[in-house]
């Protein structure tokens, strides 16, 4: 049986965008972009979540010619559910960046 993910302030703040469309396919850096999260952090969390089956993984193919696919990210029906019951219970809200800051 998959381990569920722990419920830190990053894992938070990662499900609450995820869960603004948790339904529509998000790639990565967009992830990292919209929550501050740096890729050292981001992805294992995103590993985690896909481990305890609370997210679907994919690839994309890119629509330029020589740039390699992209994983791309969405919830499943338990993680939506895990989500919204984790963050009832805290008050986290994804941390937009201001424009022109480095992720």
């Amino acid at each position: 049986m998959p381990r569920i993910p722990n419920t830190s302030r990053q894992t938070l703040q990662l499900l609450a965008a995820l869960l603004e469309t948790p339904t529509a396919w998000r790639h990565g850096y967009d992830l990292s972009k919209q929550t501050g999260l740096k890729s050292g952090t981001l992805y294992p969390v995103l590993m985690r979540l896909k481990d305890g089956g609370l997210l679907d993984a994919d690839w994309e193919e890119s629509d330029q010619p020589g740039r390699p696919p992209r994983h791309i990210y969405r919830l499943t029906p338990t993680g939506i559910q895990f989500a919204r019951k984790h963050l009832a219970k805290k008050s986290v809200t994804p941390v937009a960046m201001p424009l022109g800051a480095q992720a």
